[in-house]
Parts: structure tokens; sequence; C-alpha cells
């Protein structure tokens, strides 16, 4: 049995914490881990890690590689060239499954998104292995989730309560997001789900399926080699049409069933939820970070590094980032992506970065920004290095704050401690390395013009990478 974690996403619906270079699967929400290493470890319970393969968008990948080296040494993660939505990533992959697997067509794959949250792992297993037995008769499973309110967020699917396959039941359609008196409706009937996005099938069963209503992805995914290497074709992926697996398939084969799920489950999927699962303080708030709150009530106040100081507010989410401030009424927290679509349309970068911005090598925090000059603190995990490069408008001035860094300026290799500086001028060659088992932080200060396109030029390190 293989798992497969759907690692996109745009970062729109916890917008300012999430970014698109930082969305929600990668942010812990006050629970110890993200919710991608959370997904990964409920995985573990029943799948070996070495079949665990996760795919992400190339912009997420170094990201979603770091957070699973805490979780496994040797994290499986393709890559999508470009974003493609859901049903071109489940192919893809599950080709490179075929190709990979002693069992070829007779592998199972489980399909899961990397941002739900899931607390009863036991539970989980429990519905999955019932799936499996239908996955195995050629179903493919999706597992759906009785409602408890009339969500109008969620796709919905209908069974047929009179046709049970084994433990689950055949499915009859899939409804899109309904209006609120529809959803009523539904939460109040017997025989709709809510559509959690969760599936399993045979690989030879998906992909004859995917030949018979999405050819055009099924004709692309066998040209895709994943005999010698796990990339994925940029020039063949790019040519697959943007479209979800509901879309594609699920809502057009006639081999659909559905298990219920068992376990508890979140999808996170807005302030207001995020509000939903954390525990509530004797007037009904919840309160995470560097807050004083004078009289609130009901609401959500969230702090990442800056006081909010709160006085008799009520049904109010407040979420503060080091360069941006949420506040929304509690019942209004779903047109927070209507501003995130705001921000991407004026191309102000709120949308996209956050101040701190994570790299492979470590992490970097904008400190101040102004005409011509821009300040960073730059953080360097140990064992690890910048590549070498060099500027053609700007210079450089670094200070080593914390640790011992090893700095190459042109062909010197200096060692620099705490208090020590250099300077980089415009053209000359440098990197910054972390020898030691211990982090480094320096104080960056660039100067001079900023904005030039053709600034940066890099070159190959001494490992022979670019």
């Amino acid at each position: 049995m293989y798992s497969l974690i759907l690692a996109g996403g745009s970062g729109s619906r916890l917008w300012p914490l999430s970014r698109e270079l930082y969305p929600k699967q990668l942010l812990d929400l006050n629970m110890g881990k993200s919710l991608l290493q959370s997904t990964y470890a409920r995985l573990e319970c029943f799948t070996p890690s070495e079949n665990i393969i996760s795919i992400t968008n190339d912009k997420h990948q170094s990201l979603v590689k770091n957070q699973l080296q805490s979780e496994t040494k040797k994290p499986i993660v393709l890559t999508e060239p470009v974003a493609k939505n859901t049903a071109p990533a489940i192919a893809a992959a599950a080709k490179y499954i075929q190709t990979i697997s002693k069992e070829k067509d007779d592998s199972i794959v489980l399909v899961v998104p990397s941002d739900h949250l899931i607390k009863d792992f036991g539970a989980f297993k429990t519905s999955v292995m019932r799936g499996k037995k239908l996955a195995q008769d050629g179903y493919i499973v999706t597992f759906g989730i009785k409602p408890t309110y009339p969500e109008t967020g969620y796709g919905y699917i209908n069974i047929d309560t009179n046709n049970k396959i084994y433990d689950g039941f055949k499915v009859n359609k899939f409804v899109e997001k309904p209006n609120f008196e529809t959803a009523e409706k539904y939460v109040s009937s017997d025989n709709f789900y809510w559509n959690g996005g969760i599936f399993m099938f045979k690989t030879s069963v998906f992909l004859e399926e995917l030949n018979k209503y999405a050819p055009d992805i099924f004709n692309l995914v066998q040209e895709f080699d994943f005999t010698k290497h796990s990339n994925i074709s940029s020039e063949i992926f790019e040519k697959m049409p943007s479209i979800s697996i509901d879309y594609a398939l699920m809502e057009k084969s006639d081999k659909i069933a559905l298990i219920k799920l068992e376990s508890d489950w979140n999808d996170l999927g807005s302030w207001k939820s995020i509000y939903d699962i954390n525990e509530k303080d004797k007037n009904g708030n919840v309160v995470i970070g560097n807050v004083i709150n004078e009289g609130a009530k009901n609401s959500l106040l969230y702090s990442t590094s800056k006081l909010i100081a709160a006085v008799g507010l009520e049904d109010t989410i407040i979420v503060e980032t080091e360069d941006a401030i949420l506040a929304c009424n509690k019942n209004e927290a779903q047109k927070v992506k209507n501003i995130y679509d705001k921000l991407k349309q004026e191309q102000n970068d709120t949308y996209k970065i956050h101040q701190t911005v994570y790299r492979p090598w470590g992490y970097y925090t904008v400190i101040s920004a102004g005409d011509g000059f821009l300040t960073k603190k730059i953080h360097v995990y140990p064992g690890q290095k910048l590549s070498i490069q060099s500027h053609n408008h700007r210079a450089e001035h670094w200070v080593v704050a914390y640790g011992k860094a090893t700095v190459l300026h042109n062909d010197n290799m200096l060692e620099l401690n705490v208090g020590e500086c250099i300077d980089i001028g415009i053209k000359e060659k440098h990197s910054l390395q972390n020898l030691s088992n211990d982090y480094v932080e320096i104080i960056e200060l660039q100067h001079g013009d900023l904005l030039s396109e053709d600034d940066i030029i890099r070159y190959e390190d001494m490992y022979g990478r670019v």
C-alpha cells in the first residue's frame, strides 16, 4: 500500500499567517507540528515510510522536504513544474507508483490532502482499512464525513443507501457547494456526506478510468518515464489541463464507493475553524501569543510577535504577523480570501511572502527597507551554506550577531566571530557558510540599486551545484 500526500496550496484562506509561498499545510497553528508533518505521522501508522510520497509545487519543494525531514530521513517528494490542480498531480503520482511498485497495477494508493486536521489516528486507520477492501475489489473509494452543520463551503456526496458494498455505499453523485437552505436539507438527510477530498484506488483501476473519462491527461501521463528518476517532465506536465480530480474523474465514473470517515476531521478552511478547534477561556476567547485582553468575548486573538491589546471586543478575529494585521467579524471569516485576492491583483507582496522567508539553508527576516537600502537578519542552520554569488548593482555589509560564520570573499575564506564584520563590494564573489554545530546569524545591510533585474549572478559552489 502507498500513501500520497497532496502538498500544494495557495495560502489564501488563513491569510495573513499563510501566504502563497508559505501555505496552510506548513503552519503548525499552535499544535507543535505543522499540518503536513501531522499528516505524515498519521499515514506512518499503516504505511511504510518508503511508501509515503508527497507531491507539491516547485516553489514549495524545499520547504516541504525540510519539514518532512523531521518525520523521516529520506522523504520522497515529487515536484509539479507548474500548478495544474489535483487531477494531473494524482495522475502523475499514480504513474510513478505504478513504475516503482513490485505489485505494478495491483498497488493500492491512498490520496490525502496535507492541510486537514485529524487527531484520532486509530479511527482514521480503521476507516482506511475498510476502504482498502473496496479498492482491492476495483472501486475508487472516497471517504465521506457525516455533516454536523449546514456548511456552504464544502462539496457534498450523495450515496445510495440501498446499495451497500461491504462497509460502504455506492455513490450516486457529487454535489457542488450548496446554498444555506440546501445545505440544511443535506444535513438532515441520511444519504449526504461532506466531500473531504480523500480517495483510495488500485493504480490499474484509476488509470483505466482516467483513460475513459480524461484521455488527454491519461495520454500525457503515459509519456512520463520514471524508470531512472522521479522528475516530472515540465515539457509534458505544462500540456496538462488544469482540472480537479472531482471534475476530471470522480463525478463521471460509475466505480465510486463511499466509506464513512469515522475519525474526527476538520478542513481548517477559515479563521473561524481555527477558533472552533482551540480551547476557550471562561469568556469563550482563544488567546494565542502576546495578548492583553480586557473584556473580549467569543473572540480569537492571535499574535505572532507584537502585542495585541483587545478591549470590549465580541465575535472578533484579530491575527497579527510581522507585516500585516487581520481584523474581522468571526462570522465573516470566509471573506478573508477576498482580501488575499485583492492584494494579489494589486501585486502587493503581502499575499505572497512573509517578512521572514524560509530557505533550505535557514531563513531570513527583513528588518527594515527604504530608498536604496534593505536590512535583513540571516539565520543559517548548522552545516548549511548559501550559494556563491555576486551583484552588479549593490554592495553589502555583514555583521556577525551570533555564532561563527565562514565567509567566502572573492578567493579568500575567512572566519568571523560575533561582532566582526565584512564589506562585500559590487561584483565581488561571496558566500556564507555555517561549519559549526550551532546556528549562525548575521545582520546584512544592502545598499545600491536594489530593483535592477540583472543584479544577481550565481556561480557553481564547491559541491558542483549552481
